[in-house]
């Protein structure tokens, strides 16, 4: 479970992907929800470029936990890893809004 966010971070997530109109508690629910599923895109995509033989290495990274490692492992294995990463989270915004317009 993702940890509650700050209030104002919270109607500031909200407001992005258009659903301030609901419950706070329907609303914390869809963030944490959008966040698990985001996370998962990231990491797909940054695996996309990353090379296969350094994947291992990311897993046990990534189990330890370590973000410092994590981060100057991605810095040397998958540059641009940052912009990779945040063109993934645009398109999870998009297609939540496109989900959101079409239900």
């Amino acid at each position: 479970m993702i940890p509650a966010m700050p209030d104002e971070m919270t109607k500031a997530v909200a407001e992005d992907l258009g659903i301030s109109d609901l419950s706070s508690e329907q609303q914390q629910q869809l963030i944490e929800q959008f966040g698990a599923l985001t996370l998962k895109a990231v990491t797909v995509s940054v695996l996309e470029k990353m090379p296969e033989n350094k994947r291992e290495e990311f897993a046990a990274l990534s189990e330890r936990g370590d973000a410092g490692a994590l981060k100057a492992f991605l810095d040397a294995a998958v540059p641009g890893h940052e912009q990779v990463a945040r063109a993934a989270v645009a398109e999870e915004v998009k297609r939540f809004k496109e989900f959101q317009a079409a239900a």
